[in-house]
């Protein structure tokens, strides 16, 4: 049956249906993901023009003179803001889309069959691949208890989560090259590993709220293992949609505050503060950066500006690791199924263990 838009067949909004000769509207090439294949491209050819973009448009558009020090810091701000924004889509795409693949029940059934030292060291590295945010503490912390997983595995996997995640490594991967990246990872995941450790030994369980135990575990039903390709490209870009959405002040803000270190902060006052050579440096780095909450892509920057300023290496990484690692509204979060004892005890034990990290890389670097 026709009407005065069309036949009945081809939606009014064009979006989908078939063309007059019969093929359909979107092309089979794209819905199943080819479209990868032309974003690549282009993804690549915006970054690998940013530096010279940034550079004109300081230069020529504003009028700013490269070497002074709002131009340096505009700069900083210009070439940034889209680099971080790039560099997190990218990640956060092929991360979503090989999550499609591991679930949180998956996991918490891999470390429910593990004990000793090998479940806190495998927890450590399935923290990597398998990221959760702060909000997702709480239901993971009790689906991990419930069904057998041991508190110190538990611990790891908390630690390692946050603090080694996929994010953190891949945009200091693209800021500060595998160097940087590896010691990151290499220190971050021993963090995880001798703080779960740590925490199993001292069997600290009867601190754990007593309603954890007593709801029931149910089981998800939801089955990832079916999906087609073209479902899980949809589910990674819809994760990048989301997670852009929810952090991109925190990456503007994070950004804007390292523009004005570079740009204005003299160095002298960077080597004084932060150094090797001041003793005070490392703990203060980890007091001033557990309260700044950020996520990864939203320190980076900082952590940029920081190191360019001559800020010692140690003393940086002990500052991220705090901010993103030891997070006020985690701990806050997680009171709800921690008592004040257990949660001291946590801190301090991951808290040591940047501070030792802190200490080593500034001794030996």
């Amino acid at each position: 049956m026709e009407n005065g838009l069309g036949t009945e067949n081809t939606p009014a909004c064009g979006c989908g249906g078939t063309q007059p000769n019969g093929k359909p509207l979107h092309s089979p090439f794209l819905r199943k993901g080819g479209w990868l294949l032309l974003a690549l491209p282009a993804w690549f050819l915006v970054y690998y023009w940013l530096l010279p973009a940034t550079e004109w448009l300081t230069s020529s558009v504003f009028g700013l003179d490269l070497g002074s020090r709002l131009g340096s810091a505009v700069a900083f701000f210009l070439y940034d803001a889209p680099k971080v924004l790039l560099l997190l889509s990218l990640v956060v795409l092929g991360v979503t889309f090989i999550q499609t693949f591991v679930s949180p029940e998956r996991t918490r059934d891999i470390l429910a069959r593990r004990a000793g030292a090998w479940g806190n060291l495998l927890a450590s590295l399935l923290g990597i691949i398998t990221p959760f945010c702060s909000c997702s503490a709480v239901p993971l912390f009790i689906g991990f208890v419930r069904v057998g997983v041991p508190l110190g595995a538990t611990f790891s996997f908390l630690v390692s989560a946050p603090m080694v995640n996929e994010v953190a490594l891949f945009m200091l991967l693209g800021l500060f090259g595998w160097k940087i990246a590896g010691l990151y990872a290499a220190t971050g995941v021993g963090i995880a590993f001798l703080s779960g450790w740590v925490l199993g030994k001292l069997r600290m369980e009867k601190h754990l709220e007593a309603w954890v135990m007593e709801i029931p575990f149910t089981a998800s039903t939801v089955d990832n293992h079916g999906m087609a390709l073209p479902e899980r490209l949809e589910v990674a870009v819809q994760g990048v949609r989301d997670i852009l959405g929810k952090v991109w002040p925190y990456i503007l803000a994070g950004i804007a505050v390292g523009a004005f270190i570079h740009g204005y902060v003299p160095e002298s006052l960077m080597a004084r503060f932060m150094g090797r050579s001041a003793w005070w440096s490392v703990p203060l780095a980890v007091i001033v950066g557990v309260p700044l909450y950020s996520n990864a892509a939203g320190v980076m920057p900082i952590v940029q500006a920081l190191l360019g300023k001559g800020a010692a290496l140690g003393t940086v990484l002990a500052f991220m690791m705090a901010v993103i690692g030891l997070s006020l509204p985690e701990t806050i979060i997680l009171r709800k199924v921690l008592k004040p004892t257990l949660i001291a005890v946590f801190l301090g034990v991951v808290a040591t263990g940047i501070l030792v990290v802190g200490y080593l890389f500034n001794l030996i670097l």
